[in-house]
């Protein structure tokens, strides 16, 4: 059986305001508004990407307050069988 690769990606995002914004209070589909439709103006770029393995998924998405199991994988990042 092949090892499942998954991809990591951190994304840069620049915002130009007039205001102060609370962007924890906004986020990332307020933050998108206000660059795209809104008085803000903004860009962002690929900071990085790569690719890890099913143990390094899990981690990763426990740390984000997530659930290894979103990718079907258990904490220790096999893959949960049906």
């Amino acid at each position: 059986m092949t090892e499942r690769k998954f991809h990591r990606y951190v994304v840069k995002v620049e915002i130009l305001s007039e205001d102060e914004l609370d962007l924890s209070a906004m986020g990332l589909s307020g933050i998108s508004y206000a660059i795209t439709e809104g008085d803000c103006s903004g860009d962002y770029e690929i900071a990085e990407h790569e690719v890890v393995n099913g143990k390094e998924m899990a981690e990763l998405l426990l740390a984000q307050g997530s659930d290894s199991a979103f990718f079907q994988l258990d904490e220790d990042g096999n893959d949960l069988e049906d």
